[in-house]
C-alpha cells in the first residue's frame, strides 16, 4: 500500500512538474546555423518561406543532377539543419534533390516549436515543393527520422506524395516516453502525441521502416509495429548502431537498400 502511495504521490509530482515545462523535454533546438552543404561541396539554395500562421521558416534546396526523385527532409527533435551534413551528403549521393528545413524555432526559422505548429510547417514546405517549385508530388519521397518520422508520417495522411520513409521513429510519443520513464503520467504528453501509428491507418503509398537493433532511444519494436501496420506496399531495413548514428554505421546496407526501395516503389 506505501509503495501504491509513493507512486501516485511521485505521479502527481511529475506532472506537476513537467507540465509547464514538457515542451523544453521535448523539443531541443538550436540557433545559428553555423554550417552548410557549402562545407561539404554541394551546390544549394536557401529557401525562405511562411507557415499558414505566417511563422518565417528557413530550409535549403540541394539539388542532384539528373535526379527524377526529391526528399523532403524532416529531422530529429535537436539542432538544426547545420548539423545535419552527413544526411545531406548521403541522400545527395543516392541521386536526389533534397529540401531540408528548420521547424519553428530551430535554426533561423522564427516561432516556438509545438505539435501543430510543426504539422503547419511540414504542409508548407510541401508546398514549396508542389505549388513555389512545380514538382509533381508522385515524385516527393517523405523522409523523416526520429521525431520527423511521425511529423512525415502526419504529412503523407494530408498531402498526395509517393513515397514515405520513416527512420528511427517511435509508434507514439507516450509509448517512446514510456519506455524510458515509465513513472511519467501519459496525460503530461497529451500536446505532443505525435501518433505515427494511427497516421500510418490513413496512408496507402509505398512505405519504408529503418530502424537500429541498437537504437537506445526509440526502442527497436517501434519500428517493428510501424512496419506491421503500415500498408502494402513495404519494405524494412534493419541497421545496427546508435539512434543519432545507425545510418552511418550500417552506410552501405543503409544505401543500397534505400535504392532498391525507391527503385522499387516507381
Amino acid at each position: 500500500m506505501k509503495k501504491k502511495v509513493l507512486f501516485i504521490c511521485l505521479s502527481l509530482l511529475a506532472a506537476l512538474l513537467l507540465s509547464g515545462c514538457v515542451a523544453e523535454m521535448v523539443y531541443h533546438p538550436a540557433a545559428g546555423v553555423e554550417r552548410s552543404p557549402a562545407d561539404i561541396g554541394l551546390s544549394y539554395e536557401e529557401v525562405q518561406f511562411q507557415a499558414s500562421d505566417g511563422v518565417a521558416l528557413s530550409g535549403w534546396w540541394v539539388p542532384a543532377d539528373g535526379a527524377e526523385k526529391t526528399v523532403l527532409f524532416f529531422h530529429g527533435n535537436a539542432g538544426n539543419i547545420g548539423g545535419r551534413l552527413d544526411t545531406i551528403r548521403t541522400i545527395h549521393s543516392m541521386g536526389l534533390n533534397l529540401f531540408i528545413f528548420d521547424y519553428r524555432g530551430f535554426g533561423e526559422s522564427g516561432g516556438s516549436p509545438s505539435k501543430k505548429g510543426l504539422y503547419r510547417d511540414a504542409d508548407a514546405a510541401f508546398g514549396v515543393l508542389t505549388e513555389q517549385m512545380d514538382i509533381r508530388p508522385e515524385s516527393v519521397i517523405l523522409w523523416g527520422r526520429s521525431l520527423g518520422g511521425a511529423v512525415a508520417a502526419q504529412c503523407a495522411s494530408r498531402h498526395h506524395a509517393g513515397t514515405l520513409i520513416l527512420e528511427s521513429t517511435f509508434t507514439s510519443m507516450k509509448d517512446a516516453a514510456n519506455d524510458l520513464f515509465f513513472w511519467v503520467p501519459g496525460f503530461v504528453l497529451r500536446n505532443h502525441a505525435y501518433e505515427t501509428l494511427r497516421y500510418l491507418e490513413e496512408i496507402t503509398i509505398p512505405t519504408l521502416v529503418i530502424h537500429s537493433a541498437d537504437d537506445e532511444v526509440i526502442d527497436f519494436s517501434h519500428g517493428r509495429r510501424l512496419y506491421k501496420a503500415a500498408s502494402r506496399p513495404k519494405s524494412f531495413i534493419e541497421l545496427q548502431g546508435s539512434h543519432n548514428h545507425g545510418f552511418l554505421r550500417s552506410k552501405d546496407v543503409y544505401i543500397s537498400e534505400i535504392r532498391h526501395f525507391i527503385a522499387s516503389a516507381r
